[in-house]
């Protein structure tokens, strides 16, 4: 199986310690993961925004880029829900690049789901000492329907405590432009989450979307909590290094 890393503009630009987390997860567990050098925005941001006609040469490039392999592998369930759900809309009047963007969906996988579903592990190898809670974004639980994938790695994980936040659901208050152009309110929701999380003792906030950590991070940062965000990919990765 040849398997791609769409490693996303987040994770290129802010987080890159993901995707190397990602490749080496991947290679741990014997995948032969590829990563495309062209690769760009999938088109989302322009697309959320109102502006289908800016991201639909982005989601060309995409399907373009990503077309010859068997398995693409996102570490953003947000990413992966507009390639799944967003590239059907972009290009409904358009039956030939529908349908590319069609066969591109089926092998479309956030890294939780592919780890899971795709190649039926729970168990990586990895151990983590510490309290852990787990943020779910909303794109990847909402729009994938992923809620135990992640869960089941983590629970899997040697020496880790996994502590559930009440509520679980909520939204963090990114939502890309959203937290831009309705700060106060993107504030005050992450500011609900912040106190969920406190709730639990834990020492580390994980999820699956680097803008969620990046939303519930800058916030743990400002407020100087002792709370560390971390991408699944990056305690699993940490995790088997542990383990030696």
């Amino acid at each position: 199986m040849r398997v791609a890393l769409f490693a996303t503009c987040l994770v290129d630009q802010f987080f890159p310690n993901v995707g190397l987390s990602t490749v080496q997860l991947l290679r741990h567990l014997g995948v032969d993961v590829a990563f495309p050098p062209g690769q760009t925005c999938c088109g989302q941001p322009a697309y959320n925004a109102g502006f289908p006609s800016y991201a639909r040469p982005l989601a060309r490039r995409t399907i373009e880029l990503f077309e010859p392999y068997d398995a693409v592998v996102l570490p953003s369930g947000s990413c992966a829900a507009m390639v799944r759900h967003g590239y059907a809309d972009l290009f409904c009047d358009e039956p030939r690049w529908r349908e590319r963007g069609q066969a591109l969906e089926k092998k479309t996988c956030e890294l939780s789901e592919f780890l899971v579903r795709r190649l039926g592990r729970v168990e990586v190898g990895a151990r983590f000492a510490a309290r852990v809670t787990y943020h779910d974004g909303c794109h990847a639980l909402r729009g994938l329907g992923l809620r135990e994938e992640p869960r089941r790695l983590l629970r899997a994980v040697e020496g880790l405590e996994l502590v559930e936040l009440e509520p679980s659901e909520t939204c963090c208050g990114f939502g890309g432009m959203f937290a831009v152009d309705f700060a106060d309110i993107s504030t005050a929701m992450a500011e609900e989450k912040l106190a969920a999380i406190k709730r639990t003792g834990a020492d580390f906030v994980v999820s699956s979307d680097a803008g969620c950590l990046m939303q519930i991070g800058g916030l743990l940062h400002r407020r100087g909590s002792r709370v560390q965000p971390l991408h699944l990919a990056e305690l699993l990765a940490q995790g088997i290094e542990q383990r030696g």
